[in-house]
């Protein structure tokens, strides 16, 4: 029998809330940090307990960094400068390294040592703070330099010492001899080679190559349209140098491989600390990049609660807020408190319903995955599923209507809803016609209303309110608006223009409404502000009942 992996949210839902944006808008740094962003997973129902140990190291982290900005500033560049070596590391069980490998891995040892130091000096929690590496660095950094650089050194091996000293002095006796040939050439010929023992001569000078060509200490190595290179041809004893000196570099490459293997070993025996030192650093990067989004954001920790519930005062949708604010606007926050039952938000177009809808999922989830939430204050309580169900034009490109992609997500909802779980529903059935369309969106209430869940509706069905086991939030809009004022203000202006001030005088609070008389009207005053004819409004109003 297969045991079932748990999955609060799928993809959409985790694009639609805002969990992915927040994610991508996290200032991660290194390699590790962003690859266990991608792993990480929602606590559920079970385990509050673990859940506020996170939100409470998340909380400290945010005074910590407060405290020691300038050191903060200085662990941020030393993350930026790590790579991903875990594959080389894991590679040193049965592989030998190269040169090039090895001076990676001092590098991030060296690093590594960085981070252990700033965050010894910021006092940062022993969970986070790298293991010392400098036993093996003094083996690969035999000089204790500490230098960003990697070399295999003589002092790795007295065989590899001795075999360098030895190429070197035939490398000095070959260009002896060889400065010697040149000179003979010079005194003979009278000419004069360049220190790579070789000369280049003019094709037009015919004469000259002739010469050379004459010479048996010379002969040509290279040739273009121009020019021809001669160079030096070694005598009998340099070739035999030559031949040995051959000879001695492959002795010393076998001999570096030697200390190559030897020192891939010594670093696979330090794997294990390598590796975890890694995964630290990881999760420092990440505990860091919460608690800095979270300050600059202004987002609070949220109350982790036994029962299902999802509260919060002053919401902010963040991905929205960014928007507005680019525009030179001021987002407007908004209250919530749901419980298990059918909630249903009513209001006109443009008054902001899907935003709130999002906003409810954007803090649920936030706080689910162990992340600050956007408001001034917010109680949840955990889900084990959550899903939107909104419009998605990728069903559509599939070949689906709107209402067809409805229905899928629909079947996957009623398919996947269990025992506390969070459902987010955005103008069901809008895309069929309204006598259909009601009817579903009531029938769907009603099965929701009996499970221990809880339902977030926003709907232009007013009636479906009417049932007493629902709740009724409505978008207050233009409720309290002075028409007189905004109509002044919008009469000269252009089309852009009016939307643009109808949205600066919107109110996107919600407020409970218990009765249909209460619900306002916004549809047919933002339709009359936008210039639709004074006697179709009228008659509107008469088909209100």
């Amino acid at each position: 029998m297969s045991t079932r992996i748990l999955r609060l949210a799928n993809p959409k839902t985790r694009r639609e809330t805002g969990l992915d944006y927040v994610i991508g808008a996290m200032n991660l740094q290194t390699p590790f940090g962003t690859k266990q962003i991608k792993e990480q997973k929602p606590f559920f129902p079970g385990q509050e307990e673990a859940l506020e140990e996170e939100l409470d190291r998340i909380e400290r982290m945010v005074e910590t960094a407060a405290a020691n900005k300038s050191d903060i500033g200085v662990l941020q560049e030393t993350f930026m400068m790590m790579k991903d070596n875990t594959f080389t590391i894991e590679r040193t069980e049965h592989s030998v390294l190269s040169v090039v490998e090895i001076f990676e891995l001092k590098n991030l040892m060296l690093l590594m040592e960085k981070v252990r130091t700033l965050s010894t000096k910021i006092d940062l929690p022993a969970e986070y703070v790298p293991d010392t590496v400098n036993e093996l660095l003094d083996i690969l950094d035999p000089s204790g330099d500490r230098l960003n650089t990697f070399y295999i050194y003589d002092s790795f091996s007295e065989k590899l010492a001795e075999l360098r000293r030895e190429k070197r002095n035939m490398e000095r006796e070959i260009r002896s001899r060889q400065k010697a040939l040149r000179n003979e050439i010079k005194e003979k010929h009278g000419l004069s080679l360049t220190p790579k023992f070789d000369i280049t001569v003019s094709k037009s000078d015919s004469a000259g190559i002739k010469m050379i060509e004459e010479i048996a200490d010379l002969s040509k190595s290279d040739e273009d349209y121009m020019s021809v290179t001669y160079t030096l041809v070694p005598d009998d004893e340099v070739r035999q140098l030559m031949l040995k000196l051959d000879d001695l570099t492959a002795d010393i490459e076998e001999e570096e491989l030697v200390v190559r293997e030897r020192l891939s070993k010594e670093i696979h025996k330090h794997s294990a600390l390598l590796l975890e030192n890694c995964d630290r650093i990881g999760r420092l990067d990440i505990i860091l990049a919460k608690a800095l989004y979270a300050a600059a954001h202004s987002c609070v920790k949220p109350e982790i609660v036994k029962e299902h519930i999802v509260e919060f005062e002053d919401g902010r949708h963040l991905q929205v807020e960014e928007i507005i604010k680019k525009k030179g606007g001021e987002y407007c926050p908004v209250s919530i408190s749901l419980a298990d039952g059918v909630t249903c938000i009513t209001g006109a177009n443009m008054g902001g319903k899907t935003v709130s809808l999002k906003l409810v999922g954007m803090v649920a989830i936030l706080a689910q995955y162990g992340y600050f939430v956007p408001c001034s204050r917010a109680k949840v309580g955990l889900s084990n599923f959550m899903q939107i169900l909104i419009g998605d034009s990728q069903s559509i490109e599939r070949g689906l209507s709107s209402f067809g992609s409805e229905m899928e997500e629909l079947k996957e909802i009623i398919d996947n809803s269990k025992d506390r779980s969070l459902l987010l529903i955005d103008e069901i059935a809008s895309g069929t016609n309204p006598v259909e369309g009601l009817a579903l969106t009531k029938s769907i209430v009603d099965y929701l209303k009996h499970q221990t869940i809880i339902s977030l509706i926003t709907t232009h069905f007013e009636t479906v309110t009417e049932d007493k086991d629902v709740v009724n939030m409505q978008v207050t809009g233009l409720a309290n608006v002075d028409f007189e004022k905004l109509n002044r203000e919008i009469r000269y202006a252009n089309r852009r223009e009016r939307i643009n001030i109808i949205q600066k005088y919107m109110d996107y609070r919600l407020q409970r409404v218990d009765n249909a008389t209460q619900i306002p009207k916004d549809a047919l005053n933002i339709a009359k502000m936008l210039g639709i004819d004074n006697s179709i409004i009228e008659k509107a109003k008469q088909y209100i009942v």
